[in-house]
């Protein structure tokens, strides 16, 4: 059984801006009863719980069973042996977990089931675009929904999306729904000399769109040695100033042997900063707060909910048609990854 002190001291040295992001010993002892029954539940009921590195510090370190980003948590759902899979963080994820287990329940405990990402593009959209460009293959990131995978050959993260773009054996790419990631995919490619056409969609990330070159100018300024990571999802103008990029697990292992002497501005959802303050704490880390208010929407009052007795709207519905056309697509994902 989890301590409030034991969840203290793992949380104490989190501080940034995020709101409710301040780990108190009166805010750990509120939390460990339901971090207790939630854990005895998940065993009860065989239910594994992913978790997304976005969510909130108490969820990661009190409840998850994996945590990640989309690539290593998609890899996870294939190796499964659960009955009942929890999926915190938003709808689309726990898509692509029902995709690769069609037949295990999954259940998503967010209450705003949204992302900027995955809501600009539709599968209608893509039946369109597939008219105007017939000899383009439809490359999405896993930021989509289940119906837009299913129109699409292959799917990507930010950690595999430059391998699968450059393996894929069409020179044609459209590629949806990131706008930015896709000026940075041009770029990649640029730089390791591989032709191809690229055709994006207008998405973004809110969270990752706000990052701008002057604000990183402005810390350069105050802060030395500092050195910058950021997110692929982030701009051109802000990769071409970051000394590394990539996905929220690359970040993280970037972190991991990084110099302790430098200043270190990361550049994506706030949730990683909190990671870095727990399992890293010698790290000097210049707090520059961006909220995934849909990541945050996962709570653990809602996980418990939906462990006892989840609704019609925390069920992963996915039509056999719909399932087995996205998953070729997820499945060509791990293909062409290299």
């Amino acid at each position: 059984m989890l301590t409030a002190e034991t969840l203290y001291n793992k949380l104490k040295n989190i501080k940034t801006a995020c709101p409710g992001c301040d780990y108190s010993m009166s805010r750990c002892e509120e939390f460990v009863p339901l971090i207790n029954k939630i854990n005895d539940l998940k065993k009860e009921k065989n239910a594994v719980i992913l978790v997304h590195s976005y969510v909130s510090p108490e969820i990661i370190y009190g409840i998850a069973d994996y945590v990640g980003d989309s690539y290593g948590l998609s890899k996870d759902i294939k190796n499964s042996n659960a009955d009942l899979i929890i999926f915190v963080a938003v709808k689309f994820m726990g898509e692509t977990a029902k995709i690769l287990n069609p037949e295990k329940e999954v259940l998503i405990p967010n209450e705003l089931n949204g992302c900027s990402l995955a809501d600009s593009v539709t599968a209608q959209d893509i039946v369109s675009l597939k008219k105007q460009y017939p000899d383009h293959a439809f490359v999405c990131y896993i930021n989509t929904t289940a119906e837009v995978k299913a129109e699409c050959d292959v799917c990507v993260t930010s950690s595999n999306v430059y391998n699968i773009i450059e393996n894929y054996p069409s020179d044609k790419i459209y590629f949806l729904p990131d706008r930015l990631m896709g000026l940075n995919i041009i770029e990649e490619m640029k730089r390791r000399r591989v032709n191809k056409d690229i055709k994006l969609w207008t998405g973004t990330c809110y969270v990752h769109e706000a990052f701008k070159p002057e604000a990183i100018n402005s810390f350069k300024l105050q802060y030395k040695n500092l050195k910058v990571l950021a997110h692929p999802e982030c701009s051109p103008d802000v990769l071409h100033m970051s000394d590394f990029a990539g996905s929220t697990s690359q970040l993280l292992n970037y972190m991991k042997t990084a110099s302790d002497s430098n200043n270190f501005l990361v550049l994506t959802e706030c949730g990683i900063v909190s990671r870095i303050q727990v399992e890293m704490p010698q790290k000097k880390i210049i707090d520059l707060c961006n909220m995934c208010k849909y990541m945050k929407s996962n709570t653990l009052e809602n996980v418990l909910r939906v462990l006892q007795n989840p609704s019609e709207k925390d069920k992963i519905k996915i039509s056999e048609d719909i399932q087995k056309m996205a998953l070729v697509c997820v499945e060509a994902m791990f293909k062409y990854s290299g």
